[in-house]
């Protein structure tokens, strides 16, 4: 697609008016109005400013680039305005901006109109183009040099390899419209000047484009990430790495390139586990676990909101929220349908379709999603959600391989026609006929097992529950035994789920405490990050041990599970039982039996695994 199908003549202003950037941003938005490509001026303007609010658009040189990608754009568009006499815009450089470029793009923009947006951005960075923009005395020029341009950039030769070493570099910012291709631009542009091998991975909205390849990445002198959101970084382990600003990466492209090339920058430490990928594009074990937080960090949030508001409800009566209780209370039952039927029904769709995002970028969300929703109304669990998270995973990969021969026309159909229809067809297809039956098959002849020790050895019962909670921190085995707890209360056993609260608040409290008193056995920011583990200890978030047991699994994980162990057996003990499925400290004054023993397993438990941690770690060197 060509710049000048986005940017028309009913869409440029030769002589703006304003002198204010307020006033600049309201006249373009009134141009694009003008030419039917909004549908809610408001709601566009809204989202340019929110935009602004993260930096500032304008990137020096007498440039602006105004943008946002929102649904009250009715048809993706540019619209291009000249100032001669100029206005502060507040650019990188504090210089008046003359040239405004205001991108509009549509929620559901597909890659060609991206593609097309993010070439204007680079095409910007060169002087030349810029001077016959600012000279152009009409209309027809404007569009002309835009067209000359392209076609410049389509006979342009590839790059020739240098002897200087290759230097790698990934851009990235909030939108993924603008500046993530404008800082690739100009890396590359800077390296090829100074004579240096470059190749820029880009993070845009489309997704990942030029992804470095692990041999690359051992073969490159140096690594440049300009960057406003997050990139994975642990790929890069041991290499040197310099980070900015994705605006450095326009603004200051010399002193990279240079820095970069003599190796200046600090050699870089992965903060858990690695992420290289093999030149196949296989994961390994590093990706396995990538995937599976990427699902878990996004589901917390559920689990936390809404089982805090479960045990909120609670406090009306263990039963106040069904409405042919005595106890019956409205807020009881308000409380019960926000956190139980919505927050924690989205739970594990949530789970597999951020699994699927980070196995396949944003095609594979929708797929994770309904394939997460299928397991769990077909009550397959935890379990099913992360089989249905990996499953669209790779199943869209698939996809993406099986139409890479497909004509570049429909590129632009892929992500919102044939990978949706085909990723939700399979997955759905797979879910239905294959996946869900087993699984709950599995899972409830697991919960079988557990509740045929529950009358034998219910001290034995707590120790394994206790310890499965914190085999693997929020994982399969965690949840089986999460799961096996709700089951119990619903069976009228309060008992196990005591057991599986106190195993689930204790390696994020050992660890806690194993920082505090033993503070030479970690870096500063472990116990800076410690100090959060007390809060996610008493709130039953267990996943705040993660980043601890990624770095150092051989002693963290041992530590955890013994001391949890130890609390799920105590509270079977001292005969506690808990009616309500999550809340951590919030939900201790509803336990039935001494709810200061309850307390007193959990700190027993603690203690152990800070005491062991404490004994066993080495000191620690930053």
């Amino acid at each position: 697609m060509k710049i000048t199908e986005l940017l028309t003549a009913e869409t440029i202003e030769l002589n703006l008016q304003s002198t204010s950037k307020d006033a600049v941003i309201d006249e373009l938005i009134r141009k694009l109005d003008k030419a039917g490509k909004l549908s809610d001026t408001n709601k566009f303007k809204e989202a340019i400013l929110a935009r602004e609010a993260q930096s500032t658009t304008g990137i020096g040189e007498g440039i602006a680039i105004p943008h946002a990608k929102t649904s009250a754009v009715k048809t993706p568009a540019i619209v291009f305005g000249r100032s001669k006499a100029g206005l502060n815009y507040e650019s990188l450089d504090g210089q008046p901006a003359h040239l405004f470029f205001m991108i509009a793009a549509s929620e559901g923009a597909n890659n060609a109109h991206l593609q097309t947006l993010s070439r204007l951005s680079s095409f910007l960075m060169d002087m030349n183009f810029r001077k016959k923009l600012e000279t152009a005395t009409s209309i027809d020029e404007v569009i002309s040099a835009i067209n000359e341009k392209e076609a410049e950039e389509n006979e342009e030769k590839e790059q020739t390899i240098s002897t200087k070493g290759k230097i790698l570099a990934v851009t990235a910012c909030p939108t993924g419209i603008a500046h993530t291709f404008m800082a690739a631009d100009s890396l590359k542009a800077k390296a090829k000047e100074l004579g240096f091998d470059i190749k820029v991975e880009t993070n845009g909205s489309s997704g990942v484009e030029n992804e470095l390849k692990a041999s690359e990445i051992k073969e490159a002198v140096a690594i440049i990430v300009a960057a406003d959101t997050a990139v994975e970084m642990d790929r890069f382990d041991g290499k040197h790495v310099i980070q900015v600003p994705v605006a450095d990466g326009i603004r200051k492209t010399e002193e990279l390139i240079n820095k970069a090339g003599k190796q200046e920058a600090p050699v870089y430490k992965a903060t858990g586990s690695s992420s290289k990928k093999e030149e196949s594009g296989s994961k390994g074990k590093s990706g396995f676990y990538k995937h599976i937080m990427s699902g878990v960090s996004n589901m917390l949030p559920f689990v936390v909101g809404g089982g805090i508001l479960i045990a909120l409800s609670f406090i009306f009566g263990i039963e106040a929220f069904d409405p042919d209780h005595p106890s019956y209370h409205p807020i009881a039952e308000a409380l019960m349908t926000i956190g139980g039927g919505n927050a924690f029904g989205l739970m594990i769709p949530v789970l597999a379709g951020f699994i699927a995002m980070s196995i396949a970028n944003r095609p594979g969300f929708a797929p994770g999603m309904v394939g997460g929703l299928m397991a769990a109304s077909g009550e397959a669990g935890f379990l099913g959600g992360l089989i249905a998270g990996f499953l669209a995973g790779y199943v869209v990969l698939g996809l993406r391989k099986a139409f890479s021969g497909l004509p570049k026309s429909l590129e632009g159909i892929k992500p919102v026609l044939l990978y949706p229809v085909f990723g939700i067809l399979i997955t759905g297809i797979v879910m239905l006929f294959i996946i869900i039956e087993p699984v709950v098959a599995l899972n409830t002849g697991m919960e079988n097992w557990l509740g045929s020790m529950g009358t034998g050895n219910l001290l034995f019962l707590g120790l394994i529950l206790g310890g499965m909670m914190a085999i693997d921190m929020g994982g399969p085995i965690n949840k089986a035994a999460f799961t096996f707890g709700i089951a119990m209360i619903d069976a009228g056993n309060l008992a196990p789920h005591a057991a599986v609260m106190a195993g689930g608040m204790v390696p994020p409290l050992g660890i806690a405490l194993a920082t505090t008193f033993f503070k030479q056995k970690f870096t500063k920011a472990e116990k800076e990050a410690g100090k959060t583990n007390y809060i996610m200890g008493a709130s039953f978030i267990t996943e705040g041990a993660i980043p601890f047991a990624a770095a150092d699994p051989g002693r963290v994980i041992p530590s955890i599970v013994v001391g949890s162990a130890v609390a799920g057996a105590l509270t079977m003990m001292f005969g506690i039982g808990l009616p309500a499925p999550h809340g951590g400290m919030f939900v201790i004054p509803l336990v039935n039996g001494n709810p200061l023993m309850y307390i007193v397993a959990i700190l027993i438990g603690a203690a152990v695994t800070a005491l062991m941690l404490g004994f066993w770690k080495k000191d620690a060197k930053e």
